[in-house]
């Protein structure tokens, strides 16, 4: 174990080395071209079901789980939630865009009036506070991580479409590019370390998920039963590596979210998933 992590530590195929002048899109690209090289079997939208597209018997499992997925009962919590008004009778539906329905893939998105990246679960809290509501603390599973483990479904099949436009929001998504490349911790990885130079190499008995799709499929339900959303993801792997990790919400979170789901646009989003 030690030698695998050493060997992880000191692979260097990419990361850190997207040109740090390049737009968005070029970054976009680079990444792309550098998975099509490595795994050119793999068709792009299957990078949407993570580390299962590399490996044919683990997919057919997840296939059979997810006809009668275990997690059924929090979802219908998660719907009960979304259709309960307000105490001032309006409802989230009534102040989220379309309804709430095919726009989880605009996010995140960058606020041109409070210079901030604005995820899903920011707006959906802002949406809540509007409304005369307490905002949901964003390590609460049982409130924030259950109701959108319902409302994602409302955009799967969506293509992420996230916009990075304006010096303000480019300097946002650099922010959280650094973020993903720069190692941390005692064991000095980065997000790329595992997800960019190792994907589809194994660490223990589990196989490292691309960055490309990753951003697509959360919150998802780890070992059947057991809600993670992706900011609880990002201090899951923080702590792995032995790093401090920041808040979920907190600035450098959101701007790695930003960077995160930028790189899987065009890839349609299937929310609230089984993963091991």
């Amino acid at each position: 174990m030690k030698k695998l992590l050493l060997t992880l530590a000191s692979a260097g195929l990419l990361a850190g080395s997207l040109a740090a002048h390049a737009t968005p899109e070029q970054d976009r690209q680079q990444l792309l071209d550098h998975f099509k090289k490595a795994f050119p079997k793999v068709v792009y939208d299957d990078y949407v079901y993570g580390a299962l597209a590399f490996d044919a018997d683990s997919k057919a499992q997840y296939d059979s789980i997810m006809e009668f997925p275990p997690f059924l009962t929090d979802i219908e919590k998660g719907q009960k939630m979304w259709e309960t008004p307000f105490k001032n009778g309006k409802t989230y539906a009534s102040c989220l865009p379309n309804g709430g329905k095919n726009i989880a893939g605009n996010y995140p998105m960058f606020d041109d009036k409070t210079g901030k990246v604005v995820t899903l679960e920011g707006a959906i809290n802002k949406c809540r506070t509007d409304n005369g509501e307490a905002a949901f603390d964003l390590g609460d599973m049982k409130g924030i991580g259950t109701l959108t483990s319902y409302m994602r479904t409302l955009s799967d099949g969506m293509l992420m479409n996230v916009k990075v436009e304006g010096p303000a929001a480019t300097a946002a998504y650099e922010a959280g590019k650094h973020h993903f490349y720069a190692r941390r911790g005692q064991l000095n990885f980065s997000c790329a370390t595992c997800h960019v130079d190792n994907a589809g190499n194994r660490i223990r008995s589990e196989m490292l998920s691309p960055v490309l799709g990753q951003a697509t499929h959360w919150p998802v339900f780890r070992g059947g039963d057991k809600l993670v959303t992706l900011h609880d993801r990002y201090q899951g792997c923080n702590k792995q590596v032995r790093a401090v990790p920041f808040k979920e919400g907190s600035e450098e979170y959101n701007n790695l979210e930003y960077f995160h789901s930028f790189v899987s646009n065009g890839l349609p989003m299937k929310a609230s998933v089984f993963r091991k």
